[in-house]
């Protein structure tokens, strides 16, 4: 596999606040240029055939409006679908959320400088205070930086024979941990103090890599 090191620093990540109807939202945001055409990254994130080769198998009524789930995580409904550029859906765990919860992710494709296509994932959810002081943007930023390197991967051609195998190897969980870290120095940035931003990081790491 492509050196744990690139492919991190490949991703920039930062962390927000944003209004929503109900109240307030916390975002975190991933942005990774790859060095394919944006029609191929497009196919790759939105068909089923192509998603489960490198995401999770997804099943549902598929279509703007339609409803989906992916094996074993979230569900939801697909909000907006622009090919091959835009892709909106809310993001549930379980049961639908309360009133006032939200949870939305949004894949942007542009053409970047280098000619590739750049992604940009943004996941939005109201998230309690308690929950945020435990985690950080950890919580969900160290899973999107796993998908987006299984989406390297499936670009590049290549596949891990045994996923669950790798997720329990000493090269994951260095992956885990410098990820981690990655998302404590944007909670920094976001204007997080170090102390706050420590105690993310390993609680963080201490859930995806006990």
């Amino acid at each position: 596999m492509t050196d744990i090191l690139s492919e991190l620093a490949a991703v920039h990540r930062e962390t927000a606040r944003r209004p929503v109807p109900a109240g307030e939202a916390r975002t975190v945001v991933l942005r990774r240029e790859y060095d394919a055409a944006i029609e191929d990254v497009w196919d790759a994130i939105t068909d089923p055939q192509r998603l489960r080769r490198w995401f999770l198998p997804v099943t549902g009524d598929l279509r703007l409006g339609g409803r989906y789930q992916l094996q074993g995580n979230a569900g939801g409904e697909i909000v907006r679908c622009e090919p091959p550029r835009l892709l909106t859906v809310t993001w549930i765990f379980g049961e639908e959320p309360k009133p006032g919860e939200i949870s939305e992710v949004e894949v942007r494709l542009s053409t970047g400088a280098g000619g590739g296509t750049v992604l940009e994932l943004e996941h939005a959810a109201s998230v309690p205070a308690e929950r945020w002081a435990q985690y950080g943007p950890g919580a969900t930023g160290v899973g999107w930086d796993l998908t987006l390197l299984g989406l390297a991967m499936h670009l590049r051609g290549e596949h891990l024979d045994d996923p669950d195998a790798w997720v329990r190897s000493t090269e994951a969980r260095e992956f885990i941990t410098r990820s981690s870290r990655a998302w404590g120095a944007a909670m920094r940035d976001g204007g997080a103090s170090d102390e706050e931003a420590a105690t993310a990081e390993r609680n963080t790491t201490a859930f995806y890599a006990p």
